[in-house]
């Protein structure tokens, strides 16, 4: 059987790479690679060697044109391989070869401004969702209750069915539509997998600081139609463990944090589906 691969893209301003490699390796991956942006312009490592692949958090580009933005726009137009080969056709393979997208933070921002996320019909580089600025104007870190949908398609939420607590560290995590059109197809075909809730996660929060960034219908995370590719702002892999949580010496807590369940379901997958 072929050894199951993920890869964890850094570079140009990403900072949580050895956090999101390790929650691969604890969720249950063969092998797990950390390359830099510049090792897949290069050619020396090719994203149709993977089966699983990780945009993480951070500050691509200094958030300088909006959070992800310039790198955006980088992948989208600009960046070419040393083959020649314009590296949005490798991301578009991957997605093609049925393979796993997780974008986390600045990776879902990443995901929706080249169009990744919704990516309704297939059509993943026409953008019609964003994250902007937060409604109350500052940089939130603290943690959050995530009511899961179990009717979304989503690969990396199966099993969740009631809600998960994780944190959220940005500036920029407010989830607005283009228009009512695509919110209401996002809600109708339960593409929003992940809303900030309440503690009983009973239903979704729209006040502060439950929703810490005002999202619309307090969306906290999305995935496509297939269920393979998904982005979401709170940070999984920064909870994968007790002793990541606040309360660790204070509490008695199950050893796997909530956010482990997404990389041990997309490991399933690719064991099952992919290798």
């Amino acid at each position: 059987m072929e050894k199951s691969r993920a890869i964890v893209i850094t570079g140009n301003g990403t900072n949580c790479e050895m956090e999101a490699a390790y929650a691969c390796r604890l969720g249950g991956f063969d092998e797990v690679v950390i390359a830099h942006i510049a090792e897949l312009l290069s050619g020396e490592i090719r994203l149709d060697d993977f089966h699983f692949l990780n945009l993480t958090g951070g500050f691509l580009d200094g958030d300088d044109l909006g959070s992800a933005k310039a790198q955006a726009n980088r992948l989208k137009h600009a960046a070419v391989t040393g083959s020649g080969e314009r590296l949005v056709v490798q991301f578009q393979r991957f997605i093609s070869a049925g393979k796993l997208i997780l974008g986390v933070c600045n990776g879902f921002q990443l995901m929706v401004k080249m169009g990744m996320l919704p990516g309704f019909d297939g059509d993943y580089l026409r953008q019609s969702v964003t994250l902007t600025h937060n409604d109350c104007g500052r940089f939130q870190d603290r943690w959050c209750c995530l009511q899961c949908d179990p009717a979304s398609p989503s690969v990396f939420t199966t099993g969740i069915t009631r809600g998960i607590y994780l944190p959220v560290r940005h500036g920029e995590g407010k989830f607005l539509c283009d228009s009512p059109e695509t919110l209401d197809r996002i809600e109708r075909e339960h593409l929003a997998v992940l809303k900030y809730s309440g503690p009983d996660y009973d239903r979704p929060a729209m006040e502060f600081p439950a929703n810490p960034n005002g999202s619309i219908n307090a969306i906290a995370g999305i995935c496509d139609q297939t269920g393979r590719l998904m982005g979401l702002m709170p940070h999984p892999e920064a909870f994968v463990h007790y002793t990541q949580h606040p309360r660790w010496t204070r509490e008695v807590l199950p050893e796997e944090g909530d956010g482990l369940i997404l990389y041990k379901n997309a490991a399933e997958y690719v064991i099952n589906n992919l290798t």
